[in-house]
């Protein structure tokens, strides 16, 4: 018996997608005693991780060598080893097409390798942001091909991941777990393999709540960003300085919960995960019009920072065609190597469209990629005080703490601060503005 195993935590689980949720996971299930093997389709990652190295910064460099001695954990690129294991968990990416439709390519592949070596017994978990019914109508129907059945040969279920890339305040073992079975059977074995390596379990009545439920969580970010960032541009133009408003606000015990400004939204969460259920409401004859309009307000951002840029650069007789621009942080938020959809991306972006000269310094980039957004083909220079006193202006993009934000408007002629960094800087006020 399947639930028996994981009690006894004899149960072999198989992660699938060793990224940035696919990782932190792994290492719940290690840290409690599994025996664990990671699939991937890049043949580095796979490398890496059986030599022991690992290729997320926010995580130690000899991540996984005690586990890799001890024989607890190995990687694959082999799918056909999926036989091997009695968990399957997915976390692959679920991105957007060019026209904002979902792009469940990586599930359906995924699937399609699983159904090839499915067996009795085993349990599949979809962790990858969907909208509500991908496992129902996508995963479940090409899992049952070949004439298992769900519920009484192998049982699925969905366990939205609610990873953080960065923050230190909550691990994955801390942060309670919704889960949702198509079945009762799904249901309360996930639930059991969940419980045993994470605090808290939140079992739900379906797939297509626990679905549902990913969704609520990102769009209410989405929504409330997009606001702060609207209030942002209403209290810039009367005077007034949005992040005291917002830290004014933050002193009522109740009814209020703050949310930040910024360039834009990054990282493959929020700035994807709603237009999952934009699309799939259109289905029902309905549209989501909160979704779409924090979507616009927070799309446009970036297209902010320029233009108060221009402005600006305007003021001290210096047209943006003919300025040199540093950007500070490429990473879609302070201290990691995170670059997905990335704001700061779109800014150089534009910088470029209208002539200026980019720069960039980010201690987590030494160059920037071939990404969806373009090539850019930049690397990270030097920040030096010769570097910020050639540069028209410096716009900073992630509030990485490493930077040194009083050295850096001390020597920078003018600084554009996107992210509140500077302030608790005195000096240079003149030479700062807020975009």
């Amino acid at each position: 018996m399947l639930k028996e195993l994981i009690k006894r935590k004899e149960a072999i689980i198989g992660v699938i997608g060793m990224g940035y949720v696919g990782i932190p996971l792994t290492l719940t299930f290690l840290n409690a005693g599994f025996t664990l093997l990671g699939f991937d389709i890049d043949k580095n990652k796979v490398i890496a991780l059986n030599q022991g190295r690992n290729y997320i910064k926010q995580y130690p460099a000899e991540l996984f060598s005690p586990y890799l001695k001890k024989k607890k954990f190995s990687a694959t690129a082999d799918f056909a080893r999926l036989a091997e294991v009695d968990c399957i968990i997915i976390c692959v990416p679920t991105p957007l097409t060019k026209m904002k439709d979902p792009d469940l390519t990586y599930i359906i592949n995924t699937t399609q390798e699983i159904a090839k070596t499915l067996r009795k017994g085993q349990l599949i978990v979809l962790e990858s942001t969907t909208y509500p019914g991908t496992t129902e109508e996508i995963v479940l129907p090409k899992l049952e091909e070949k004439g298992l059945k769900v519920e009484k040969d192998f049982f699925l279920a969905f366990s939205p991941e609610r990873e953080d890339p960065g923050n230190k305040n909550w691990k994955t073992a801390d942060i309670p777990k919704v889960v949702g079975g198509v079945g009762p059977k799904s249901t309360d074995i996930a639930k059991e393999l969940y419980q045993s390596a994470i605090q808290q379990v939140v079992p739900v009545s379906t797939a297509r709540v626990a679905e549902m439920a990913k969704l609520l969580e990102n769009i209410y970010r989405s929504v409330n960003i997009a606001l702060a960032n609207e209030m942002k541009i209403i209290a810039d133009r009367m005077g007034i300085d949005i992040w005291e408003v917002i830290e004014a606000a933050s002193t009522k015990p109740f009814g209020f919960t703050p949310f930040y400004p910024g360039p834009g939204l990054g990282g493959h969460c929020i700035p994807i995960d709603p237009f999952y259920l934009s699309w799939k409401v259109r289905e029902f004859n309905l549209s989501t019009r909160f979704i779409e309009l924090a979507g616009e307000i927070n799309t446009r951002m970036p297209e902010y920072v320029v233009e108060k840029t221009m402005d600006a650069l305007n003021l001290h007789n210096k047209p943006l065609s003919e300025s040199t621009v540093l950007i500070l942080g490429v990473a879609y938020k302070k201290d990691i190597d995170d670059m997905r959809e990335s704001p700061a991306l779109e800014i150089i972006k534009l910088f470029q469209e209208k002539g200026a000269r980019v720069l960039y310094n980010d201690p987590f980039f030494d160059k920037i990629p071939s990404v969806r957004k373009g090539k850019f083909n930049l690397e990270s220079a030097e920040l030096t005080e010769k570097l910020l006193q050639k540069t028209d202006c410096v716009v900073i993009t992630a509030a990485h703490s490493c930077y040194d934000y009083k050295w850096i408007v001390k020597h920078a002629p003018l600084v554009i601060d996107t992210r509140n960094a500077t302030r608790d800087v005195r000096e240079g006020r003149g030479k700062i503005v807020k975009a």
